[in-house]
């Protein structure tokens, strides 16, 4: 229980000032969207996972203090005024005072931006899902054949692009007129985005042998950082739109998604010290395939609203389909 010490404790916190604020109700709504955030975002720790045990302690230590500010207050507080902010024209302090004052109207303009956001989030995690799938190097395949063959379509230059495109290409046709550019725009941004910190942190995996391996270290390790503050942020962006179906109470919906956010972030922590990842090694493609099924949903919730409740049904399946097939795969090898 020790990598969740933090974790109640930023709880307790947390649940004490939504009593402040909004009384037994607030609590009881802030513990509602803590148990959704936590739900749904544990791919979103499985792969996370991934990258941080590559990491060195220092930025680890960074992830878990620096990066659950940056989480909580950044993406899930500041992020969405910036959002409203560009989308209506009104200035950052504006839109703040909105948040706090008139909940409704920010709800609304929030809401309204759910195009460019899903585009967004949506294609960024698409690119996660299609550089795991179209990696050539992976030697163990969860769904044998096909995924062999899937694999194989990473020699082709520049497939996971070609692939996020196509379907972002297809939807933007079945949207309005003007909003059209805005979805093709906040999509390729994504694209762009993770390509930009993919190949930073391949730069610096890759520099020249004659740099000295703690310069390189650190280089590689803040690309990590980056790249998983942008994937939280992905996953964050829907979750806080979410959440206003809940409550428009902008506090008690930062509160009760730093609650999830700060135990996914345990979590994280958890799967790298105990060596969870290499014990069910089917573990991190169920994550992706369920990074590859929200990415899918984000796109399609540009046309068509889908429930959140089976983004995490369908996210809850694949993470139990591959610790399944782990067990069953290590009781095989003995």
């Amino acid at each position: 229980m020790k990598h969740f010490r933090l974790s109640f404790t930023v709880t307790a916190v947390c649940l004490v000032a939504a009593f402040y604020w909004a009384g037994i109700m607030g609590v009881f709504i802030a513990v509602i969207l803590g148990v959704l955030e936590i739900s749904l975002s544990f791919d979103n720790a499985v792969v996370n996972a991934s990258v941080l045990k590559r990491m060195d302690d220092r930025w680890q230590k960074y992830f878990l203090t620096w990066g659950i500010l940056v989480a909580v207050f950044g993406m899930r507080l500041l992020f969405p005024i910036v959002i409203v902010s560009a989308a209506t024209g009104i200035g950052f302090a504006g839109v703040t005072e909105m948040a706090l004052n008139d909940t409704a109207t920010y709800a609304k303009h929030l809401t309204e931006s759910h195009v460019q956001i899903a585009a967004f989030g949506g294609m960024f995690l698409l690119m996660v899902f299609y550089s795991f799938i179209f990696d050539e190097s992976r030697e163990l395949h969860w769904l044998g054949y096909l995924e062999r063959k899937m694999a194989s379509f990473g020699k082709l230059e520049a497939i996971e692009i070609i692939m996020a495109l196509g379907p972002l290409l297809i939807i933007q046709n079945y949207l309005p007129q003007e909003i059209r550019m805005d979805a093709m725009v906040a999509g390729v941004f994504g694209v762009i985005l993770y390509v930009i910190v993919d190949s930073l942190a391949t730069l610096f995996e890759h520099e020249e042998e004659g740099e000295e391996v703690v310069a390189v270290l650190k280089k590689s390790g803040m690309m990590s950082f980056i790249y998983l503050e942008v994937l939280d942020a992905s996953f964050s962006f829907d979750g806080v739109i979410g959440a206003f179906a809940i409550t428009q109470d902008v506090v008690i919906i930062m509160l009760g998604l730093a609650i999830g956010a700060m135990f996914v972030r345990s979590l994280t922590v958890y799967l790298v010290r105990k060596n969870t990842l290499d014990e069910y090694v089917f573990l991190e493609h169920g994550a992706h395939y369920a990074i590859g099924v929200l990415a899918g949903i984000m796109l399609v919730s540009m046309t068509h609203p889908v429930p959140e409740v089976i983004t995490g049904l369908t996210g809850a399946v694949l993470i139990g389909l591959s610790v399944i097939s782990s067990v069953r795969y290590r009781k095989r090898a003995g």
